[in-house]
Formats: C-alpha cells, structure tokens, sequence
C-alpha cells in the first residue's frame, strides 16, 4: 500500500514538473510586446507611373527661327486674344544696338549736366541697380528673361521720363530718335495672341495633341508607352512657340491592375501623391478595360507648375485614408465576429472591446463603440454600463 502510494506521489511530481516545463515552453513561444496606442492614418496606396494630360493650345508662327520674346511669363494667367509673346524681327539686333548706342550717349550728356538728376531719375537708376543685383541670383531660364524685360522697362521709363522734362536739346533729339527704333521693332515683329484664355507656358514637348482630352478612348498601356518618354523630365523651355492650357483642369492616366484599382468606379474621389511629394484631390473620369488591369484616368481641379512642367511622373494612388487610434494589426483578437485589444494598466491586462473602422496588412484604426452601438450588438444595459473604452495612450499587448 505505501509502495503504491510512493509511485502516485512520484507520478504527481513528474505531472507537476512537465506541466511547468510545458507551461515556460508556451510562455516562450507566445511572446508578447506592448504598444502606446496613439491617434494616426492609415491609408490604401499603389504606387504607379501616370501620364499627365492637359487641354493645351500651341501657339506659333510664321517666324519661329528668329527667337521669342516673352510677353507673358511662365505661369501667368491670360485672356483670350492678349498677347503671348512675339518674334524678334529680322533686324532686331541691329536696331537693338542703336538703341544701346542712343542710351550711353544719353547717359554721357546726363553726367555732364548735373541738373536733369532729377529724385525721380535716381529713383529709377535705384530699382535698374536692384533688379541688376537680382537677375545675377537666377539660374531659372524664364525668370532671367523676365527680370531682363524689367530692366529694359525701366530703362525705357527713365529714358522718356528724361525726355519729358530736359531742357537740353541733343538729349530730346536722341530720346525721339530711340523712340522710332522703339517704333520699328513692335511694327517690324509677329506678335502671337491667346486663342483660348489660360495659363501660358513655354514648355512645348510636341505631343499636346497626342495627349489631350480628346484622345482619353485611345489611351491604353501600349499607347503611352509608344511615346518613350522618361519618368520625372522637366519639359524643355521652347524658343520657337509657346501654349495656353487650361488652368481649371488636368488629367493623369495611369495603368494598374490591384483590387482597389479593379473595384474602383467612375465618379470615385481619390488622392494622388505626385512624385513623393504634393497631394491632390482627384476624381475617376474615365476607365479604360485592359487585359487584366485597367487605364485609369483622374482629373485634377487644380493646375500647378508641377503639373506643367512634367509630363511622366511616379503617381501614389491613395484609395483611402482613415484618422483615429492606431494599432498594429496584430493587437487585435477577434471573436464571434467582433474585434478585442489586451490593456496592460499597472501590470493588469483587461480585454476590452473594440470598433475597427480600417484596417491594412499591417495597422488598424479603432474607437470605442458608442452606447447606441453596443445596444445594436445586443448587450445588455449592465454591459452598456460596465463597458471599459480604449483611449490615447493605452499600453496594448501585441502577440507575437
């Protein structure tokens, strides 16, 4: 009987000893780590290459080999019929050096006679000094030719204002003679107008017609890639024509072919994030079916130099993005259809009940379900009562 004893108290302890064994075991392999749950976003995104499509108008003329002068600057806002730009004439740089040679003289005589240095003069020589120091900071090609264009307004200020209230007779003689220079080169040049009212520019890459809003059923992947054109290239400034785009909309056309993308429906609202960087609202206008993925095309409300100046760009499709409490997917436990979090308060774990609103391969956001909604679940009053909410900065377990 004691022999039989002694082998059931050695059978307990062996029991006991596996069990502790088994039970550090399970402890190892279910190792968990804690997270502070904190407000964020989360989002759905596929990243893809997108073309952008502008209503553009090309403007050029008959003289396009002699060079453009520029009216309108880049990205300056015109109405249909107003000047663009014009050819220089045939004779520009000849008439342009008279011109230069008539203002040193002017400027000689000027400093032999003190009195035409007028405060209104000196203010003037003051900005063409200003506006020197400036355009020797430019590296941008269109900015140069429009503090240029200043200089030359200025001068031409000074030059008239000079010859409105100088008493000297050879300098009135030489400003009327720079003013008939003056004369023949706006009579002598091709002036170019704005058909259409818009933004100018003066990046003309040759395929406005190919990629217009009026080939948006002729886009495929194919199509586009007949263009070989390079992702992220700045358009190159033209000195032969320039264009009016239509500043109210642009469009980019991109090939996918993800879940998101093959759900998506015409009308859908969306965000696009253009080469990592700026984010614009956009709207699915048109949905072109391919072999297993689509040609989408988005239209954008809003034009920015970014959007003229690229013609290939990286394109972040952003679905969807929600705001709230974010956490790792793998805090969550679902049972019986509803979604629970591990709180670790003071060393005390609570599961409590929460409302998944989103959720990714890797986070989701979560509130606290409201007395409304817990009563739809079909808890009781008590458990309305009783219920404890997820907060900011609760200590989550995550299991691993």
């Amino acid at each position: 009987m004691k022999k039989a004893r002694k082998i059931i108290a050695i059978l307990l302890t062996i029991a006991v000893i596996i069990y502790v064994i088994a039970s550090i075991f399970m402890l190892l392999q279910q190792t968990s780590d804690t997270y502070v749950v904190k407000q964020g976003t989360i989002s759905e995104e596929d990243e893809s290459i997108g073309y952008i499509i502008r209503a553009e108008k090309v403007v050029k003329g008959e003289n396009y080999t002699n060079g453009i002068y520029a009216i309108a600057s880049e990205g300056q806002r015109v109405a249909k019929g107003e000047p663009i730009f014009r050819y220089y004439s045939d004779s520009e740089q000849q008439i342009k050096d008279k011109i230069s040679g008539i203002n040193y003289k002017i400027q000689e005589l000027l400093e032999q006679d003190k009195n035409n240095t007028s405060a209104d003069i000196k203010s003037i020589e003051k900005q063409i000094e200003e506006e020197l120091k400036h355009i020797n900071t430019l590296n941008n090609y269109q900015e140069i030719i429009e503090s240029k264009k200043n200089i030359d307004n200025m001068i031409t200020k000074k030059i008239n204002f000079i010859g409105d209230v100088t008493e000297n007779k050879e300098i009135k003689s030489l400003v009327k003679e720079r003013n008939s220079y003056e004369n023949q080169l706006k009579n002598g040049s091709e002036y170019q107008k704005a058909e259409i009212s818009g933004l100018v520019s003066y990046r003309v890459d040759g395929i406005e017609e190919t990629l217009s809003p009026d080939k948006f059923n002729e886009i495929t992947e194919q199509y586009l890639n007949n263009l070989d054109l390079q992702t992220g290239k700045i358009i190159s400034t033209s000195n032969e024509c320039g264009k009016v785009i239509d500043n109210f909309k642009c469009y980019i056309a991109v090939s996918i072919k993800s879940q998101n993308a093959m759900a998506a429906k015409v009308g859908d609202s969306v965000q696009l994030r253009i080469s990592n960087n700026r984010e614009y609202d956009a709207k699915i206008i048109q949905i072109n079916e391919e072999s297993g993925k689509r040609m989408i095309i988005f239209q954008i409300n809003k034009m920015t130099e970014e959007l003229i100046s690229h013609r290939k760009v990286i394109v972040d499709v952003i679905w969807w993005n929600d705001s709230g409490l974010k956490v790792p997917k793998q805090a969550l436990i679902q049972e019986n259809g509803l979604y629970y979090v591990i709180r670790n308060k003071a060393g005390i774990q609570t599961k409590l009940l929460v409302n998944v609103k989103r959720q990714t391969d890797k986070f989701a956001i979560i509130t606290p379900y409201t007395d409304k909604e817990l009563k739809e679940l079909g808890f009781t009053s008590t458990e309305i009562r009783n219920y404890k909410k997820i907060t900011n900065y609760d200590e989550i377990i995550i299991n691993q």
